[in-house]
């Protein structure tokens, strides 16, 4: 298997990868909530939907790492532009990287072309919202700066869940 992987944006109507990203959503609750939870908290039509509602926001990018060898989906992150207030700030909303394609540094590639795309839109933070659980991602993000701003209980599961974040201005 070639490690050799290119980034690229996820078409509005390129439904394969639309479905591939939905899989590594449920994948990704999967891992954080355990295999009962996890299938039961949305239905794949769901979670097809949701990237679809992705891809339609005005301030959202999917990213997609690819193969170079066979074109298969390495890995994603959705990331997109929020408001709190009169503060806007860069949202990584998930990433997923295939077991196979894990560590070979691509989460932490997805990590950085989120936050580039989140400084071209001009935003000076970036946060994410995971699982209290989620001791790999948490030390992904603690390695590039981020650190733990607000926790609360997720509503539907009780999960205890912490707001990562970080500065995205120069120094």
């Amino acid at each position: 298997m070639s490690t050799a992987v290119a980034l690229s944006n996820l078409a509005t109507d390129d439904e394969r990868l639309i479905a591939r990203v939905a899989e590594g959503m449920r994948a990704t609750l999967i891992e954080v909530e355990g295999e009962a939870q996890g299938t039961a908290l949305y239905t794949m039509d769901w979670l097809r939907e949701r990237v679809r509602w992705h891809l339609a926001h005005p301030c959202a990018s999917v990213l997609l790492l690819r193969s170079l060898s066979d074109d298969r989906l390495a890995g994603y992150s959705i990331v997109r532009r929020e408001e709190e207030g009169a503060e806007a700030f860069g949202l990584v909303s998930t990433t997923y990287v295939w077991p196979t394609w894990r560590r070979q540094g691509l989460a932490q590639r997805l990590l950085e072309a989120g936050e580039a795309w989140m400084r071209e839109q001009q935003l000076q933070h970036s946060c994410t919202w995971t699982s209290e659980s989620n001791l790999p991602l948490i030390a992904l993000y603690a390695r590039r700066g981020y650190v733990v701003q607000d926790r609360h209980r997720h509503e539907t599961t009780g999960t205890p869940m912490i707001c990562l974040r970080r500065s995205l201005l120069p120094g």
